[in-house]
């Protein structure tokens, strides 16, 4: 019998973000968990902000990531197949990491069932959000104009805003937000708005760098993927039942 049937998700790796550990060893550190998770990987899914920022020209992608890249490419050939969800720190993604590294890119929230269980993924960036200034933003950046303007940019311009817009973040400043209660929390708020009959089991989400596991009155198990700057935590299924693990 084969040894590859567990499912691993993570988030929020934030490669090449100069925060927390350095960013060399956060690499390394990942690298480590997917070689780890590959000995015994069905599949890998990764829900977004795996990159602190990323930007695609045509011919043109950002330098360093090298370990990160060629150990996807690695585990993609053997056959695994590894998911990349596109976060609002990476959600500008072209076809580079899916024709070089073979990964599938998810742009948006995606459900698929495991042994009979549903799962909904997602990174999590503006659902059950209330704020509709940050609804604005994210559809400003996402239009397809805007990416063709600022690919006009030199990459060294480009890539330089890019970079210090990332370091301006809330993350990039080491603030870290705490549960909020379920009133207050919009992944929740989200969860608990899905149709009953889509009957969802796992609800995983990166984005709220907040490592824990939250039951619904319904049954439902929302997961927080946490984040590898402060926790280096993730979850793994293993046919029957999901695992939340913080390794640090």
């Amino acid at each position: 019998m084969s040894n590859q049937s567990k499912i691993y998700f993570a988030s929020d790796f934030h490669l090449g973000l100069n925060t927390g550990s350095p960013p060399v060893e956060r690499e390394k550190k990942v690298v480590d968990w997917l070689v780890k998770a590959a000995a015994d990987a069905k599949e890998i899914w990764l829900l977004g902000d795996v990159f602190d920022f990323w930007w695609e020209y045509r011919l043109v992608v950002p330098k360093g990531f090298t370990r990160f890249l060629g150990t996807l490419s690695s585990i993609t050939d053997s056959g695994i197949p590894v998911h990349f969800f596109t976060g609002n720190h990476d959600m500008w993604v072209g076809d580079y990491l899916a024709k070089e590294c073979g990964l599938t890119i998810h742009t948006k929230p995606f459900t698929t069932s495991f042994n009979g269980r549903k799962f909904h993924l997602a990174h999590g960036e503006g659902l059950g959000t209330k704020d509709h200034g940050f609804k604005i933003l994210l559809k400003i950046f996402r239009t397809k104009p805007l990416r063709v303007l600022y690919s006009m940019l030199h990459p060294s311009i480009g890539v330089g805003i890019g970079l210090k817009w990332s370091l301006s973040s809330r993350l990039g400043k080491g603030i870290t937000a705490e549960f909020m209660g379920e009133e207050k929390e919009d992944l929740i708020r989200y969860s608990l708005a899905f149709p009953a009959d889509e009957k969802i089991d796992y609800f995983i989400f990166g984005h709220r760098h907040l490592a824990m596991v939250y039951m619904l009155k319904n049954g439902a198990e929302i997961v927080f993927l946490g984040d590898w700057i402060t926790h280096s935590s993730y979850a793994v299924w293993d046919g029957s039942e999901l695992a939340f693990r913080v390794t640090d």
